[in-house]
Order: C-alpha cells, then sequence, then structure tokens
C-alpha cells in the first residue's frame, strides 16, 4: 500500500477579525481611512510620483496606532492573531514574540493591481479587509515552488487546493488573512466602481 503525504506545507491563517478581543467597527475603521488618506500629502505624493493607484499610506506614515484610536485597537486584535498563527506553524521563539514592524493602508480603486511580491524581512505578514466590493478580486497566492517546476505539467482545474498552482482565498469584509512573508501574492486588478480598502501589516522577530 502506498503512503502518500504532504510536506513542507504551506499555510494560511483565515479568520474574522472579531474573533479576538478588541471587536473593530469595520464601518468606523473605513471612515479612519479615508480620513488619513486625505489629510496624507506626503502619501498621496508618493503615490503619484510612483504611480500607485489610489492611496497607500506604506512609504508615508509609521504612526497609525495613535492617530485614531481604532487602529490602537486594530493592533491589539491583530497580535492576538499573529499569535495565535505563531503557535500554529510551531515556531520556537525562544521567549521573544513576534512584533508589529509595519502597518499601512491601502485603497484600491476601480483598476487598480498590485503586482506580485514578497514582503523580506520580516517573519509574517497579512491583510485585514474593510471594503471588499464584489467586483474586486481576490488576493492570488502563489505556489513559492514554481521557480522549480520547469518541465512539470498543468495542475487538473479540478486538482485538491493543496496542490493548485494558485489560491485565491476570496476574503471579505471583517476578515483576516495571514501568511508567511516568503509566499508570494499579489492583487489582481479592482474591476468594480467602488474602492477596495484594506490594512495590511508585517511582523518580525527578534
Amino acid at each position: 500500500m502506498a503512503n502518500l503525504k504532504s510536506l513542507f506545507v504551506t499555510r494560511l491563517y483565515h479568520a474574522p477579525l472579531s474573533e479576538h478581543d478588541p471587536v473593530i467597527d469595520t464601518a468606523e475603521l473605513e471612515a479612519s481611512c479615508y480620513s488619513i488618506a486625505g489629510d496624507d500629502e506626503a502619501g498621496q505624493a508618493w503615490c503619484e510620483a510612483n504611480g500607485y493607484p489610489g492611496y497607500t499610506s506604506y512609504a508615508s506614515l509609521t504612526d497609525l496606532g495613535w492617530r485614531f484610536p481604532i487602529f490602537a485597537d486594530l493592533v491589539k486584535a491583530l497580535d492576538a492573531h499573529v499569535a495565535a498563527f505563531a503557535e500554529d506553524l510551531e515556531f520556537d521563539l525562544d521567549g521573544r514574540p513576534l512584533k508589529l514592524e509595519d502597518i499601512w493602508i491601502n485603497i484600491l480603486p476601480e483598476g487598480g493591481t498590485h503586482s506580485s511580491h514578497i514582503h523580506p524581512h520580516s517573519v509574517i505578514s497579512g491583510t485585514t479587509y474593510v471594503r471588499v466590493p464584489p467586483g474586486a478580486s481576490s488576493i492570488k497566492l502563489e505556489d513559492p515552488r514554481h521557480a522549480m517546476m520547469m518541465a512539470a505539467p498543468v495542475r487538473r482545474k479540478d486538482a485538491r487546493e493543496e496542490l493548485r498552482s494558485f489560491i485565491y482565498p476570496g476574503p471579505q469584509a471583517g476578515d483576516v488573512l495571514l501568511w508567511e512573508s516568503w509566499l508570494r501574492h499579489e492583487v489582481p486588478m479592482n474591476m468594480d466602481e467602488d474602492d477596495r480598502i484594506s490594512v495590511s501589516f508585517n511582523y518580525a522577530w527578534g
């Protein structure tokens, strides 16, 4: 009898943000994102200079946690989610917990995309979703082994999820996704007239 098992597993954490206290009001979080975006002239200028569609605070703000109280609450909730994911991954953290390194707002309008990338120098990365209109594509996660599959045939369309080359988790507003920071991912084009709003973040160790 053949013995088949999965090796070198890539884990994805998908949960309601409200699963851990404090509970976050997504309507208030959305209003806060728009308020910050409207005031962040440096961020607006960076987006325009770099051809970034919509708005991101990634290159301009490092202090979201105290600009609005809801972001301080959000960080507390994310800390709990990341701790749960680190436990699932069976990391030996040697008494040093993973800590928030960066957190930033993303407002992606109709036609906006975010090309394939990783988050070097971090351990866990993720996104919590504030608004996901029906025509906004799911984040796309890529099998990290692609570079070693030069001669492999494509997978069948009905292949098991764990064997597919790309995964589209389909998060909704109020969800949080976490993955290890080396996992390549992208945001396909927003085909909806409404903005897609999210807050992304990195956690580091040490």
